[in-house]
């Protein structure tokens, strides 16, 4: 039976790996990377010599050769019985991630006694802001990246009726849009902000849609960096 890993690894601060994922990165025979110079950081650190290749990112086989002759080769390890490992540029795997479909292909092609796929868990943006914000998490809907136009004002109408927390990234380029977009729909919600996460200048802000757009406006500095918005 050959091993299909799913490896989360740091969304910023390199000492958060986990020894499982270092060792699991170091026993297997290649590890598929969104992109293999962000994961080569992270194996130059660990002292890790391991192939790389970069997986797949969308369903265009027949389309694009070297995505098929891709696919071919990851599914042909797995018939040798060699075990694979899939990271992200950061965090885990799959969550808002193209790795998705890549396991959905495998769990499609092998079954659990021809390949088993195996979580090895870690940092997640999502997990991490949540767990410092403060705000209610005892349930919670994840939207992942907004849609940019189509479906973005049905969203946040969505947003503004529930009584779940909602949570999702957003870009430093929108960050503003989307803060005035709460404040036309529901002004009177808590929002908490998390910025560049475990990096050096991670920082969270919480208020109403307002009193957040006002401190970014005030503060351009701060509209910087990988953004993750929770909405009570």
């Amino acid at each position: 039976m050959s091993k299909f890993y799913v490896v989360a690894t740091p969304i910023g601060n390199m000492g958060d790996i986990t020894l499982r994922a270092l060792e699991t990165l170091k026993n297997v025979d290649l590890i598929l990377c969104e992109d293999t110079r962000e994961t080569k950081k992270i194996l130059d650190k660990y002292g890790i010599s391991k192939e790389t290749m970069s997986y797949p990112s969308d369903d265009i086989v027949g389309k694009d050769s070297r995505q098929s002759n891709k696919f071919a080769k990851i599914f042909e390890l797995l018939s040798e019985g060699k075990n694979l490992a899939l990271v992200s540029d950061a965090g885990t795997p799959t969550i808002s991630d193209p790795g998705a479909m890549l396991v959905s292909k495998i769990k499609e092609k092998f079954n659990a006694e021809e390949v088993q796929v195996v979580p090895i868990p870690g940092p997640s943006a999502v997990i991490a802001a949540l767990s410092a914000s403060g705000l209610p998490t005892h349930e919670f809907t994840f939207l992942g990246f907004l849609p940019h136009k189509k479906g973005r004002e049905t969203l946040f109408k969505e947003i503004a009726g529930a009584e779940r927390t909602f949570v999702f990234y957003e870009s430093p380029h929108r960050i503003l849009k989307t803060l005035e977009s709460l404040i036309k729909f529901c002004p009177d919600k808590k929002v908490c902000i998390a910025r560049e996460l475990t990096k050096i200048y991670e920082e969270f802000k919480t208020g109403t849609p307002a009193e957040v757009l006002e401190y970014l406006t005030k503060n351009p500095v701060k509209q910087k960096g990988e953004f993750t918005v929770i909405v009570s």
